[in-house]
């Protein structure tokens, strides 16, 4: 029975993602996608995007605002556009979107079902369903704006929604998984992410599976005059009882503040990362760095990219650590090293067309990046703070080609 693991708060927030970050936030999200399906599968990926830690990771490695509801929507976007054209090849579709977009999905689902010979009318259905739950059997104030639905060849699927609450200014996402999946109204939810406030009414809940009989019995017995009459001599009772049935989840508060803070990072992880770029870049990558002052810090990205890839759920308690592998478009923690950015995605496509030749190497010695961390983790006792380093990635921005929204175009390399 899939189930929820947590929460999260999102601040709502406004604004665009400039066209020089989306192209690379496109092919970042597709190489990283086919990275995965080619160490794990197709199923794994489904798995990651059901994961909201691990999706607000993904998000902040590609240069997003790393803590607000705007990656929700720019990472979709991203992977939609990126794969389709990569969807015979690779076997997964990303459906829907945002506004009107979210509500194609029954006619992209419908059309995919006839191209690969899936049932596209009940994945329609599970969509409809997914989205239903979400609005009318959660009622908890955030109007759902967005609806994404990925689905692999096999049929098998995850959905990505998200709702807003204008009065609070927060976002709530929501993420199912297929798997596992035995009812749409009985605790389907592998996570909704949002902040707790006030009285939540959450039908799914399995202690409410008395209520949801009810309703029905009572919608089969009595005419809707009576139905208001007794709710409003009950209200008081059904005050309390909604107040005493609120989930305690574990929680991940995404905070207000735009800039990235120490507190917001765990610095022993951040320090073991930039050692073990330190200790396999030269060992590893020594063909691969061909541009001086620029290749030891790509590895650092890398190592981030690589955990991305490779790490355990745990990892991914401190998204915003990952946005210091490729900085942010509001210049938060630091401007986008476009350099940086565009070699990140070099090498992990010159590693995957080798490893389709069956040369493995270079994409083992990413996954090595991600196993050095973890060793070291245990024993870093110094390096540089969480202050320092974004003090030192805005000192050499420009070298990196470091750009924000609104910034001057600057060259920067291109992999396509």
């Amino acid at each position: 029975m899939a189930q929820r693991t947590g929460s999260a708060n999102l601040p709502l927030h406004y604004g665009h993602v400039p066209q020089w970050l989306a192209d690379r936030m496109t092919r970042l999200g597709v190489v990283m996608t086919e990275a995965i399906i080619h160490h794990y599968g197709r199923d794994e990926v489904l798995r990651r995007f059901a994961h909201p830690f691990w999706f607000q990771s993904f998000g902040a490695v590609m240069g997003m605002d790393w803590h607000s509801s705007g990656m929700t929507t720019s990472v979709i976007g991203a992977l939609k556009r990126g794969l389709a054209p990569r969807a015979r090849e690779l076997g997964i579709h990303v459906c829907g979107g945002r506004g009107k977009y979210s509500r194609q999905t029954p006619l992209e689902l419908a059309a995919i079902g006839q191209r690969v010979g899936l049932d596209g009318e009940q994945l329609a259905q599970s969509s409809r369903l997914v989205a239903k739950v979400d609005s009318a059997a959660i009622q908890d104030g955030y109007a759902l704006y967005l609806h994404s639905f990925i689905v692999t060849d096999e049929g098998k699927w995850a959905v990505i929604q998200q709702g807003m609450n204008e009065v609070t200014k927060q976002a709530r996402r929501y993420h199912w998984l297929s798997e596992d999946l035995k009812s749409f109204v009985e605790a389907p939810h592998t996570a909704i992410e949002g902040q707790a406030q006030g009285n939540i009414i959450n039908l799914t809940d399995h202690r409410a599976e008395k209520s949801r009989s009810g309703q029905v019995e009572l919608l089969q017995s009595m005419s809707p005059e009576r139905i208001v009459n007794e709710i409003i001599l009950l209200k008081p009772q059904l005050v309390r009882a909604t107040r005493q049935q609120q989930l305690a989840l574990p929680h991940l508060c995404m905070p207000d503040h735009h800039e990235v803070r120490s507190a917001d990072i765990s610095t022993k992880r951040l320090q073991a990362t930039l050692m073990a770029a330190a200790e396999r870049g030269p060992k590893d990558f020594s063909e691969l760095l061909l541009i001086p002052g620029i290749g030891a810090r790509t590895v650092q990205a890398l190592a981030m990219v690589a955990e991305i890839l490779h790490g355990a759920p745990y990892r991914f308690s401190d998204p915003a650590r990952f946005s210091l592998a490729h900085g942010g478009k509001d210049r938060h923690p630091f401007p986008v090293p476009v350099r940086v950015y565009d070699e990140t995605i070099g090498v992990l496509k010159s590693a995957l067309l080798k490893a389709k030749l069956g040369r493995e190497e270079e994409l083992n010695a990413i996954r090595r990046l991600d196993e050095q961390v973890r060793r070291l983790e245990k024993h870093v006792l110094s390096g540089p703070s969480i202050d320092e380093f974004i003090q030192h990635e805005n000192a050499v921005s420009r070298q990196y080609g470091g750009r924000s929204v609104g910034s001057a175009a600057r060259p920067a390399r291109t992999d396509d």
